[in-house]
């Protein structure tokens, strides 16, 4: 008798936004769809089934149209209210996540969301009790640690490459238009504080996760934000006022010990082998990894370099680097997390990444921006239900 397969429909709110199109349907549902489901341990397949979900019909219409796509809906409410329906997933604005995901489990549905998850603490701890309460499988995207590079950093972090690890060094950050002369490759929303933009929002909801899921749980943060580019031009061509944080720069203290600093901006021409990268030393080695790549260094193999700013310099620092291996085919990162949560909704159980999990980023962000307001290094308190 032949293995079964069970299919999950999957609202997909937001497609028509850059992230939520290109990571999470073109290179995440599309692929598993493809690909015939994902297999389990038993030989079922689970196969999903994209409802697109969003405000322009137009678009929705053509991405129906182009990929095959059978429904779609510009009315949340009622695709919430489907029984058919098995997952809400969300990549809207931050202003209009919180609602809609609230809704959804309310009514029953698993989720898997972006992040910020809330634009408020209360409101995302209040998320996570819902989902608590309601029994469902929530998941939000933790992207980053599935990403290549910082598997490989982790794995030498598992296999206590570093000895004691003592700190790391983060930037992030690219040149981002402002619009007038060309355009700009970020939404003008991100821009401005009143529709929930800033980079702390953002990017601190990752470096959350980053630090926890690597290294340990953060305890102190000393954040100063900066809106450096004063004016944009939004994707209409119309001059407006940047009222959100472009740049952050942070300093975070771990639960081990380990210091963390980590810089974030908008505003910075990139001049590092990735658009994100990760320097960890210990007393043992130390580690440098991007999105896709990893290098390390033995205190084995540690040259001794000497300060001399009389003589140029002759030492290929760069070359004395190792690359470190995959040692497997890794897939593309969003789509792997994707995988794990469909398992995880159909065994009926809790998926890793959790809403408290993205109360905890959360919590962090408004916490850079306190630190940032009033120019002191604050305590991050646990947060329990």
């Amino acid at each position: 008798m032949p293995n079964s397969t069970r299919t999950l429909r999957i609202a997909m709110n937001g497609v028509t936004g850059r992230m939520g199109f290109r990571q999470h349907f073109l290179r995440s549902i599309l692929p598993i769809r493809e690909q015939g489901g994902v297999l389990l341990d038993d030989g079922t397949r689970v196969q999903v089934e994209p409802i697109l979900v969003g405000r322009n019909e137009a678009k929705l219409q053509e991405l129906c149209a182009q990929y095959g796509i059978a429904e779609y809906s510009t009315d949340a409410t009622s695709i919430i209210d489907d029984a058919s329906i098995d997952i809400y997933f969300d990549a809207q604005v931050t202003s209009r996540r919180a609602e809609a995901l609230a809704s959804a489990m309310k009514a029953g549905k698993h989720i898997f969301t972006e992040k910020p998850t809330a634009e408020t603490l209360t409101e995302a701890i209040e998320l996570a009790r819902i989902a608590e309460n309601a029994g469902i499988t929530a998941g939000v995207v933790h992207d980053k640690l599935y990403l290549p590079g910082l598997v490989k950093l982790k794995r030498l972090v598992d296999e206590g490459f570093f000895g004691r690890i003592l700190s790391l060094r983060g930037e992030f950050g690219y040149w981002v238009f402002e619009g007038d002369g060309q355009p700009a490759q970020r939404p003008s929303w991100n821009y401005r504080s009143e529709d929930g933009g800033g980079i702390i929002i953002d990017m601190f909801c990752h470096w959350n996760y980053v630090l926890e899921g690597i290294l340990g749980k953060v305890e102190t943060v000393t954040a100063k934000a900066a809106t450096h580019i004063p004016t944009r031009w939004d994707e209409e061509g119309r001059e407006y006022a940047a009222t959100a944080d472009d740049s952050a720069y942070g300093i975070f203290e771990l639960e081990n010990g380990v210091v963390a600093q980590i810089n974030s901006s908008w505003a910075v021409r990139v001049f590092r082998d990735e658009l994100v990268e990760f320097q960890v030393d210990g007393t043992h080695g130390s580690a440098v990894a991007g999105l896709r790549k990893c290098v390390a260094q033995h205190r084995s193999h540690t040259p001794k370099p000497v300060w001399n700013p009389d003589l140029p310099v002759t030492e290929p620092f760069r070359d004395q680097w190792l690359e470190v291996p995959a040692n497997a085919d890794l897939d593309n990162g969003f789509k792997l997390q994707w995988e794990e949560f469909l398992r995880d909704v159909v065994a009926e159980r809790p998926h890793r990444y959790g809403l408290l999990s993205a109360a905890r980023g959360v919590q962090l962000a408004e916490l850079g921006l306190k630190s940032s307001a009033e120019g002191r290094r604050l305590d991050v308190p646990e947060i329990t239900l």
